[in-house]
């Protein structure tokens, strides 16, 4: 009896003193995340915390990225402090992402990077360009809550700082301009026609304008006429001029000056730069010749597996041909309105339903919508999984770029929800929005594991049910050819010293695309160098963690416990997710014995 009492005792004494620093770790993420939602309102709005909802951050200012520094700086000497052995196994893997997250802000701070990006090239054509996000935002559609006379009140301040924003990035491109530090010119003459129409229609039909025909019928007469005023006001007055400055700005002095160059060689810091941003968006150290070189080898599988389908099709000629047939023939271009285009995507939810269950334990409680990408943000766009709100007041947006739905080729369209919807995006960050775990965890992005989901979603689609026509799988094919080619093009540009044309030529070699797509791409992987490396690294990473587990585990192997464990606790490095998902592996073994 004293034998038993003595082994419940040591038990109790190490858990306790397992646990010891396991509060420390609670105040310190608790507080820092506290502090970072001040610095960064966007993200507070985002996150569903309404306190700052009258500001903006500058992300570019130094005064921000000075804030930024010191507050990762403290938080970091905090979280090291801490004795990992004294935490929970739960709170070791908050440590863990919780260090490298701040470790990775300081290493980009250190070559003026603000939150991952450039400080002397803030706009670009691309979705993350902030000139259109921030229209996105006041459209109403968004995460900016437009309920309230002070949701309203708080937009029009918000308002004001965008021209402030403005100002400070013109500063900065000239600086830019100055160390010889600026994007590439083919990329930058995409922007002035994404800026014409945030400046050129009058405040009536302006996208900022949309809140007010919408407005709230419980508001009263009164506010009702004040909000509509000042709206157009500040309209006329802040946005309009904002967005003309801008644009006369780049057309008239920064298109001019910016480089010729494709790649980051030649850019000042930028062979630095390059290293970090694979890092950054692979989230571990990799080599440039080796993913380059993996890019090579998965081309020319996936070419072998496309050559496979022509036959299976009965396509008599060879596989440029088909590539021409898929892009050109009219069986692929069923539809005639951009309604019919979502209404399909839409079919896709109840196609998907008895697989779901069969293969995934843990589902989001939240729902999505599928929306067409607003026509100001086409240029440039692709298709994204824009988050909803953690309290499920605002649903997740599956957003599709539909220029015009009579030229809209369907034979991507199951590989696309599988990626951006169900089961990728839509379940990765629903699930992370409501897992139980630390604030700064539920908005953590790593690019690897968030699109290596993605990635990795499109590859259960034979088993979910999906691709039962060919051309459906020749889509899921090329939609894993183009993320085999960003290797090879991404490298090449921003390592090897290729041009835009050779870049674009390596596109159309290998996907059935048109030149003006393959543009587009290419242009995208200019000015944000090595994101578009997440996507296959990652899937790479989890489909290679599935595999050791169905070898190791063998009979005792659930597909469903293993998508639980990729996904329970949210985004997280390669690394860390790697370890983990050994860690699981070996404890399911010992269980057994």
């Amino acid at each position: 009896m004293f034998f038993l009492a003595f082994i419940v005792f040591s038990f109790s004494q190490i858990a306790a003193q397992q646990s010891t620093d396991s509060p420390h770790l609670q105040s310190i993420t608790s507080n820092y995340w506290k502090e970072f939602l001040g610095m960064n309102p966007l993200t507070a709005t985002g996150a569903g915390v309404l306190t700052y909802n009258d500001q903006l951050e500058i992300t570019i200012g130094r005064t921000y990225i000075n804030q930024s520094k010191a507050l990762a700086t403290r938080y970091l000497d905090s979280a090291n402090r801490l004795q990992a052995k004294r935490l929970t196994p739960k709170d070791q893997l908050v440590l863990k992402i919780f260090q490298f997250s701040l470790k990775r802000d300081l290493e980009g701070i250190a070559i003026n990077l603000s939150n991952g990006r450039p400080i002397y090239r803030p706009v670009d054509q691309f979705v993350f360009s902030f000139l259109t996000a921030f229209a996105s935002l006041g459209s109403g559609t968004g995460a900016v809550p437009f309920k309230t006379v002070k949701d309203y009140d708080d937009w029009l301040k918000r308002q004001k700082t965008f021209a402030q924003w403005v100002d400070t990035a013109i500063m900065r491109m000239n600086e830019g301009i100055r160390l010889g530090n600026t994007n590439p010119k083919a990329s930058m003459l995409k922007v002035p026609q994404q800026l014409k129409p945030l400046f050129d229609l009058p405040a009536d039909s302006s996208i900022f304008y949309k809140p007010i025909t919408s407005i709230p019928v419980a508001f009263s007469e009164e506010e009702k006429k004040r909000l509509t005023n000042e709206y157009r006001k500040s309209i006329d007055e802040v946005i309009r001029p904002a967005y003309k400055r801008m644009h006369d700005y780049l057309v008239g002095t920064y298109i001019p000056a910016a480089r010729n160059s494709s790649g980051l060689l030649d850019n000042a810091g930028g062979k630095e730069e390059y290293r970090y941003f694979i890092n950054y968006w692979a989230t571990s150290p990799m080599d440039p010749e080796k993913i380059f070189d993996l890019g090579i080898r998965e081309v020319a599988r996936i070419r072998k597996e496309m050559d496979s389908v022509r036959i299976v099709t009965g396509f008599k000629s060879d596989l440029p041909a088909f590539f021409e047939y898929v892009k050109t023939d009219p069986k692929f271009f069923p539809f005639a309105t951009q309604e019919e285009v979502l209404e399909r995507f839409g079919s896709f939810k109840a196609k998907l339903q008895p697989a779901i269950s069969r293969m995934f334990d843990l589902l989001p409680k939240a729902d999505f919508e599928i929306r067409a990408t607003e026509k100001f943000r086409e240029v440039g766009a692709n298709a994204q999984y824009k988050r909803g709100a953690p309290d499920g007041s605002r649903k997740g947006v599956f957003y599709e770029v539909i220029p015009e739905a009579k030229k809209y080729n369907a034979s991507y369209m199951e590989t696309l929800f599988l990626h951006e919807a169900i089961p990728g995006h839509h379940f990765q960050v629903a699930l992370q929005q409501e897992m139980e775990a630390p604030e700064f965890m539920k908005s953590a992005f790593f690019g690897a594991f968030s699109e290596g989901w993605g990635l990795y979603a499109e590859t259960l689609g034979k088993e979910m049910g999906m691709y039962t026509d060919p051309y459906q799988y020749l889509g899921r094919l090329n939609a894993d050819m183009e993320r085999s080619v960003r290797l090879v093009v991404d490298v090449g540009l921003h390592y090897k010293g290729w041009t835009r044309e050779k870049a674009i030529g390596y596109i159309l070699e290998n996907q059935p695309l048109t030149r003006d797509i393959a543009e587009q791409r290419i242009e995208r992987y200019m000015v944000v160098p090595a994101q578009a490396l997440s996507y296959k690294i990652g899937e790479q990473k989890i489909l290679e963690l599935r595999k050791l587990a169905q070898e190791r585990l063998g009979s005792k192997f659930r597909i469903q416990d293993f998508h639980n464990q990729v996904l329970k606790d949210g985004a997280m490095p390669l690394s860390i997710l790697d370890a983990k998902i050994r860690t699981w592996i070996d404890a399911q073994i010992k269980g057994g014995k």
